[in-house]
């Protein structure tokens, strides 16, 4: 069987560059690092880098083994981990941030009942419409909403809603129904400042798609209850989230418009740094989000 902590060698030699720092890193000799590699192309009878006078490269099988023995360590380490934490207290302090909406409705009540499991850890919570750089102002997570587009980030799925079209009885009832997603351009819009994007409609029965641009209005708010709000105070139609609106549509204070159509649907994710090593108070809350939606 091959030695554990080679692979552990060549994953630091790749992700660092040289041996050198491979080295640094590991808190071994420059010469150890370069013995457990041979011995580890010798024993698997492949080479794995390319080494060159300024740089070292991955072969193409080094590159499909690099990126496994990543997730292994990856496991390995998750499986040390969470057997040393075991059922122990957490501890410390977790940061956390959100949309103002959303964090509201269902990450504040969480973070609730988790600091009531866990009341020695210190929990920080704060809220934004923009995404806060989580290294740079030092986040342990953020809880995001829609497209995901930081790739260097870990996320995991927490639950997925869908975007509807509203307006209120009283508005709707001065107009001409609408029947298609074309017929929605003749109404009054209130717009959210982050959405812009063309919109991709599918019927329901026929599974075909319709594509409009993105309604403008004379009004735009940069947060969904600010829409929310001036939709409900009767001033145009907008798009808003499925779980935002639910206690409205069910009241009847909003209708939805063109039911038999529907938007792409969206997801909300726990976002957190790409390590190999999560911390356990990350873990466990990611975890107990997910648990907490699912009631």
């Amino acid at each position: 069987m091959i030695n554990f902590n080679r692979l552990v060698s060549f994953v630091a030699i790749i992700n660092a560059g040289s041996f050198t720092r491979a080295a640094q890193t590991l808190g071994i000799t420059k010469a150890m690092v370069s013995a457990d590699l041979k011995r580890l192309e010798a024993e698997l009878g492949v080479s794995l880098v390319v080494r060159t006078t300024r740089r070292l490269a991955l072969t193409e099988v080094g590159a499909r083994f690099h990126s496994d023995c990543v997730r292994l360590i990856g496991e390995a380490d998750a499986a040390v981990q969470q057997a040393r934490a075991g059922q122990d207290a957490l501890t410390g302090t977790l940061r956390v941030t959100s949309t103002a909406e959303y964090g509201l409705r269902y990450v504040v009540p969480a973070i609730a009942e988790f600091s009531r499991i866990h009341p020695a850890l210190r929990i920080e919570y704060s809220t934004s419409q923009h995404h806060a750089d989580l290294i740079a102002e030092r986040f342990d997570l953020a809880i995001r909403l829609g497209v995901l587009r930081d790739s260097t980030l870990r996320a995991v799925p927490i639950q997925r809603f869908c975007a509807l079209p509203v307006a209120t009885p009283a508005y709707l009832a001065a107009r001409e129904a609408v029947v298609t997603p074309r017929d929605l351009a003749v109404l009054d819009w209130v717009g959210h400042a982050g959405f812009t994007a063309p919109l991709s409609w599918t019927e329901s029965r026929s599974g075909k798609t319709t594509q409009t641009p993105h309604f403008k209005g004379t009004l735009e708010a940069d947060t969904a209850v600010a829409v929310q709000t001036l939709v409900l105070a009767g001033c145009g139609a907008a798009i808003l989230p499925d779980w935002l609106v639910a206690d409205d549509l069910r009241e009847r204070r909003l209708i939805q418009l063109v039911p038999d159509y529907s938007l792409p649907q969206q997801g909300v994710y726990a976002v957190f740094p790409d390590a190999i090593h999560v911390p356990a108070k990350v873990r466990r809350f990611v975890d107990f989000m997910r648990e907490f939606q699912a009631r």
